[in-house]
């Protein structure tokens, strides 16, 4: 893990040193009930790769246990965000801190591809989610929580190649929860799955984010799976936070609603104003 990723700040101090965008607003209230997440604050992040400036100065602070999403065009710059947040590529300006010192195992990623091991049953698949725990006496049993976890129980000794898209999506974010991390990733994890088995994923990230209390930071290309799930929903362009937009609707949410259909038309309208200025 990066050394920027080490600097230990309390909440407070975090948010005072943060150099919040303009448009952001309070946090809302509503949290899950066990917060276990850590607080995220960035500033002046800056990532290029070769002459192409991805990231081009962010500054956000994102509170213990908020869930938001990142939305953009392509090659805004969105996942660079999202794998820099994760440890996953180096900075080349800034910094990104958490309110806590920070282990391998308190961020994990969910990708759009489940990445499970076709030589291995699902237990197993799952169990490699704990990295060096793997060997300890209690980790079949963590993994066997986790598949429960996620409604996928009885597929323990199920080969992945036997798998629906859905079903190994769920493996995928079994993997990802048994470690219990305090920040969790999710990089496009619903775009290839069909339209009703995405809605029930999208109601399982809900739920389990709900139960354990991690920091959430999902980037989609789907904006009601945006207002749909998080608190918080923040569009990138030109490497650049362009709008942040607080989601104070109650949950469950109730899908098609209007007050989300309005929020989803703003949003949508921002990204096709940027369009025409391009």
């Amino acid at each position: 893990m990066q050394t920027a990723l080490r600097a230990a700040f309390s909440e407070s101090e975090l948010a005072s040193r943060a150099n919040f965008v303009p448009h952001a607003r309070a946090a809302r209230e509503e949290r899950p009930v066990h917060t276990s997440g850590l607080p995220l604050s960035i500033r002046g992040l800056r990532k290029s790769f070769g002459d192409n400036e991805v990231l081009r100065g962010i500054d956000l602070h994102i509170p213990v246990g908020q869930f938001v999403a990142i939305v953009g065009k392509s090659g805004c710059g969105k996942s660079t965000l999202l794998r820099l947040i994760a440890g996953l590529e180096k900075i080349d300006a800034g910094s990104i801190s958490f309110g806590d010192e920070v282990q391998a195992e308190d961020i994990r990623v969910m990708f759009q591809e489940p990445r499970l091991l076709p030589w291995a049953r699902v237990l197993a698949n799952v169990e490699v989610g704990l990295g060096r725990d793997r060997a300890t006496s209690d980790a079949q049993l963590r993994a066997e929580k986790a598949l429960a976890e996620v409604g996928l129980a009885d597929k323990r000794d199920q080969w992945p190649s036997v798998l629906s898209g859905g079903q190994k999506q769920r493996v995928a974010l079994a993997r990802a929860l048994v470690s219990r991390p305090r920040v969790l990733a999710f990089d496009e994890p619903l775009g290839a799955l069909d339209a009703l088995t995405r809605i029930s994923m999208q109601r399982l990230l809900e739920r389990v984010w709900r139960d354990q209390g991690f920091t959430a930071i999902l980037v989609t290309h789907d904006v009601s799976e945006a207002v749909a799930l998080a608190d918080r929903v923040l569009v990138i362009e030109e490497g650049r936070i362009a709008h942040d937009v607080m989601v104070n609707a109650s949950r469950p949410r109730e899908r098609g609603s209007v007050e989300l259909a309005g929020l989803e038309g703003s949003i949508l309208s921002h990204l096709l104003s940027a369009d025409d200025r391009t």
